[in-house]
């Protein structure tokens, strides 16, 4: 038997959790270093199984398959597409960086709340997640995505409700109320979808006989297997539900603001990077893959949801005062292009999309450490609170400039490539939301530039002109994302190249093919 290398993945950051959970409670930088080395090693592994993935291969690479709960036909089986491997990847390189992020954000404060805050939770919090995110990536047995797909709510729950930001400019027990508003109302919507696709999950058992998407792929590819169009629209429904909760698409993204503006702004980070990330991704995986006819069906109408997102959330990203709500909003206009992308049905828009996770995630952890590193200098959340900060901090003002650019799709950054291609994909297909989804780019770049303008220049308030620039901890942190951003946005061959041949076996299973152009004849 080969090396179960997928598995090693998911559960090196798990066994890290329960090793860093474990530490005595004095030893916090023990715990702290212990968890950091555990995700440093995670990486190493999602590298080699970067490494060793063949774009050109199979569908499904380094696959395992084991039996699980026999009576009910669920097996234990991983397996990883382009897709999956490159959201792994992402995984992988955040999670240091939040880590070293949020290096103090959990070290007991000098309050009667302090019992509340211990650092080995925290890092083994973040560890769990990772393990569930990455196993997500990997789980090509239904309802082995599904447990993760709920599981990963617990972690994320206490990070949100626990660990909270501490640039609140109430009281403490106002606070306190917020992040468990923020924290309960996270878990609420996720629980809703959840509950809904479970449903979905049984219905499909029912139709199909089994879990396994391999199976069912390959039952319909042969004429095994086929669905009336009333269930396949409505277990259709049942999944993408959850997923849009998750994304969070619009009229279901209002927990997400809440949720970034009360966490810590590594934790921010991890919601929107990396958790959110497997709403995206399972519409392509399972969505599209199992119930194509049904995707097609519901197109129409996700994508006028999708260019709402994209709208709504850049217009209310333009009227935030608070930056890490406007960070929030801004995120959920970007999940509307990935929604766009993907269902727009071509190539372009698909590829676009995929690259779009990756690259979101990279841009916004930049933006939203930076601007963690901002509030907890200045202690507050409020863009009214800064003015002036390039003068006295130019590093920090430099690099929060680049995620702010990075953002709004400058050309030479990653996003750049993500956005051109799904508007041209969209554009492509559908020309009018092409037109449309244009608006969310000026919007963007209305709010980045003017909440660089307000924190970042004009003359230094009194609160502002002792401020530090960046420490060597948090250059780590930056420094490298930036790098990312730039090299991905000027050759972004080595991650397309992953990512296309999973996006052709996508435009495969719902039967589609790009739009050819209209040429007119010579004459």
């Amino acid at each position: 038997m080969s090396f179960p290398l997928l598995t090693a993945t998911a559960a090196l950051p798990a066994i890290g959790a329960i090793a860093t959970a474990a530490v005595p409670a004095a030893r916090r930088t023990t715990a702290k270093w212990l968890a950091l080395l555990f995700s440093l090693a995670t990486l190493v592994l999602a590298g080699i199984v970067l490494a060793r993935f063949e774009p050109g291969g199979a569908r499904y690479q380094l696959t395992e398959s084991h039996a699980w709960i026999k009576d009910f036909g669920v097996r234990y089986e991983l397996g990883v597409d382009g897709i999956g491997v490159a959201l792994l990847a992402l995984t992988a390189l955040l999670v240091p960086f939040v880590m070293l992020a949020g290096w103090h954000d959990a070290d007991p404060l000098e309050t009667k709340s302090s019992r509340w805050r211990p650092t080995q939770g925290f890092f083994a919090l973040i560890l769990m997640v990772e393990a569930m995110v990455i196993l997500s990536f990997e789980a090509t047995d239904v309802f082995l995505f599904y447990i993760l797909f709920e599981a990963m709510l617990i972690p994320m729950y206490f990070l949100i409700g626990g660990f909270g930001d501490r640039a609140h400019s109430g009281s403490d027990e106002n606070a306190a109320a917020q992040r468990s508003y923020a924290a309960v109302k996270f878990l609420l919507y996720n629980l809703a979808g959840g509950l809904i696709m479970l449903a979905a999950v049984i219905g499909l058992y029912v139709v199909a006989g089994t879990f396994s998407l391999s199976e069912i792929a390959e039952a319909r590819a042969n004429g095994s297997l086929s669905m009336a169009t009333t269930t396949e629209r409505w277990l259709f429904l049942g999944f993408f539900f959850a997923f849009a909760v998750k994304a969070p698409l619009w009229p279901l993204h209002t927990w997400l603001p809440n949720a970034m503006g009360e966490a810590t702004s590594p934790v921010a980070v991890l919601i929107t990077a990396v958790v959110d990330k497997v709403g995206t991704f399972a519409m392509l995986r399972f969505c599209l893959q199992l119930f194509p006819d049904a995707s097609k069906w519901a197109t129409p109408v996700i994508l006028v949801l999708a260019l709402i997102s994209i709208v709504y959330g850049a217009l209310l990203a333009v009227g935030q005062r608070d930056i890490k709500r406007l960070i929030a909003y801004a995120s959920i206009s970007h999940f509307g292009f990935i929604i766009l992308g993907i269902f727009a049905m071509t190539s372009q828009g698909q590829s676009g999309a995929t690259l779009y996770m990756v690259n979101h995630g990279i841009s916004t952890a930049a933006l939203m450490l930076v601007a963690g590193f901002l509030i907890t200098r200045r202690g507050s959340r409020l863009i009214a609170d800064y003015g002036g900060v390039q003068k006295v901090a130019p590093v920090l003002a430099g690099t929060f400039l680049i995620g702010g650019l990075a953002t709004l799709s400058l050309p030479g950054l990653s996003p750049f490539v993500s956005e051109f291609l799904v508007l041209v994909g969209t554009f492509s297909a559908y020309p009018v939301a092409g037109i449309i989804a244009t608006t969310g780019i000026v919007l963007a770049a209305l709010y980045v530039l003017v909440l660089y303008q307000r924190t970042m220049t004009g003359p230094v308030k009194a609160e502002v002109r002792g401020m530090a620039d960046l420490k060597v901890r948090e250059l780590v942190v930056v420094l490298p994302l930036v790098a990312l951003l730039v090299f991905l946005g000027v050759y972004p061959k080595p991650l397309t190249e992953i990512v296309n041949p999973a996006v052709q076996h996508t435009m495969s299973d719902v039967h589609k093919k790009d739009p050819q152009p209209e040429v007119e004849a010579a004459k």
